[in-house]
């Protein structure tokens, strides 16, 4: 392997260690300001936080055109491409559109704060404090899209410092407002984090692009407002979907059925999370950056594929097995029975980690309608598996269905990609696919058969064996155990 791929594969994974260690950071912060506001504002404040967040989700969603997303492509080609003028004006571009879209989103809140009041709260009311959270919206809308002007000329390590950051921020003003104000600093809190994480973005964006806007900015930037659209269409269908699937199991099994199978996606999702948080940070924008070249955007996709196999199947395979100790752990003994549900759960996510790598290819280059087509076909199959599923296997089925779902969008999105785009999976992806999926299943196997002594020492005798395939190739792959070595034998 040249010198050259070699430094790929050490990006990708210096990169996917530096977001996933962000990532896990702010799952551990999360944790602790959770048990935190549990404690300090009781079920019912929680419940509000939870329904103001949903409420300010839901408008800078439908308000922000997905800019935050889709303006790194366009600016990455021009950062890929030597062209400082032209990327600087663009600057310019996404600025005021996400100006446009953060006073746009200020005044839907005001305009429907009534509306809100009464379809969210129905007897209480929370109109006062809607009107007060409006800023919010705007303010996510310009932390977005400075965000996204990081992301597409590669400033790795400043999005990583926002980020911590911003999480700590939460930390710092959640707990201290709701231990002197109890419910009356719920407002505050989402004001002080907001203005806090647009302030630190801000600060990191105007050293590279001073604050400038355009005033006749509607004719450019409708590209990157089209492919936004899309994105943000694909997020409103799979929000349908997945309510759809959480009033079915509802109507079919109760609340308590429901809130197992939250706590069991989220619980999959969240950690497997960790090793994909950098698609969208890292890969989206260098990929954005060589989407006319078809060898360029194979070889990129395997790679980051690749990559993520190798480290999120050790992950996966401890998970399988430490579920029985982690559930009460992070929930309680009554969330239980989500454990069979989440150990086949958690296969999907090795079809994940392709899935996810393929489906950028699209957003890449600017494939608008084949990104939703693609997304719609995805949420009408989350629900028809799901119904399906359920109904033949009970709660264990939810799990069932997920792992059907996603071997079968990870089918259909290697077709389409191969005969669009000519994408094709190398041989070293197959490979690490063979040598690694087995080891989940068997860690399922495990799980679901063994007991006591047989159970443990297997489940980690299995994850190890994952962790060991891993670490020999990715020391044969990059040249980070030799910058590993060298630093400490400097020191030493």
């Amino acid at each position: 392997m040249s010198d050259k791929e070699q430094g790929i594969y050490t990006h990708i994974l210096k990169y996917i260690g530096v977001f996933g260690g962000v990532q896990g950071l702010s799952i551990i912060i999360g944790v602790l300001r959770n048990k935190l506001v549990a404690v300090l504002l009781g079920p019912a404040g929680m419940g509000l936080v939870s329904l103001f967040n949903t409420m300010l989700n839901f408008i800078s969603q439908a308000t922000s055109f997905g800019i935050s997303f889709s303006a790194i492509r366009t600016m990455s080609e021009l950062y890929d491409a030597g062209k400082p003028e032209e990327l600087n004006n663009y600057v310019k571009v996404v600025r005021s559109w996400t100006l446009f879209t953060a006073l746009l989103g200020i005044l839907t809140c005001l305009v429907l704060s009534q509306l809100l009041n009464h379809f969210i709260f129905d007897n209480e009311d929370h109109l006062y404090d809607i009107l007060m959270l409006s800023p919010v919206v705007g303010m996510t809308a310009i932390t977005g899209g400075e965000m996204a002007i990081l992301k597409a000329i590669r400033q790795l390590r400043q999005m990583a410092l926002v980020q911590l950051l911003a999480v700590l921020s939460m930390l710092l003003f959640s707990v201290p407002l709701f231990y002197y104000f109890g419910f009356r600093g719920i407002i505050p809190v989402f004001l002080f984090t907001s203005l806090a994480n647009m302030l630190i973005t801000l600060r990191c964006s105007c050293r590279l692009f001073p604050l400038a806007w355009k005033s006749n900015f509607f004719g450019e930037g409708m590209g990157m407002v089209k492919l936004g659209i899309a994105f943000t269409l694909a997020g409103i269908m799979g929000s349908a979907a997945e309510m759809i699937v959480r009033s079915y199991l509802n109507v079919c099994g109760g609340s308590d059925v429901v809130g197992l199978y939250n706590a069991a996606y989220m619980l999959c999702i969240t950690y497997a999370g960790v090793v994909f948080s950098a698609m969208e940070t890292d890969y989206f924008p260098r990929l954005s950056g060589v989407n006319h070249h078809v060898a360029d955007v194979n070889k990129m996709v395997n790679q980051q594929i690749e990559v993520a196999l190798l480290l999120v199947s050790p992950m996966l395979c401890t998970l399988i097995i430490a579920l029985p100790l982690l559930v009460p752990l992070l929930y309680a003994d009554t969330f239980l029975p989500l454990i069979s549900m989440a150990q086949i759960a958690l296969l999907a996510m090795y079809m994940r980690a392709i899935t996810l790598s393929v489906s950028y290819v699209m957003l890449a280059k600017g494939d608008s309608i084949a990104y939703l087509s693609m997304e719609s076909v995805y949420d009408l199959l989350l629900v028809l598996f799901v119904l399906f599923f359920y109904q033949r296997l009970g709660f264990v089925g939810t799990g069932v269905a997920l792992v059907v779902l996603y071997f079968v969008d990870m089918l259909l999105l290697l077709l389409f990609t191969r005969y669009r785009y000519h994408i094709r999976l190398s041989k070293q992806v197959f490979l690490t696919l063979l040598m690694q999926l087995p080891i989940g299943v068997a860690a399922y196997i495990v799980a679901r058969s063994f007991s006591d002594y047989a159970y443990w020492l297997s489940g980690i005798l299995l994850a190890l064996l994952s962790l060991t395939l891993t670490l020999i190739t990715l020391h044969r792959k990059t040249k980070l155990w030799n910058a590993l070595k060298s630093k400490f034998l400097r020191h030493g």
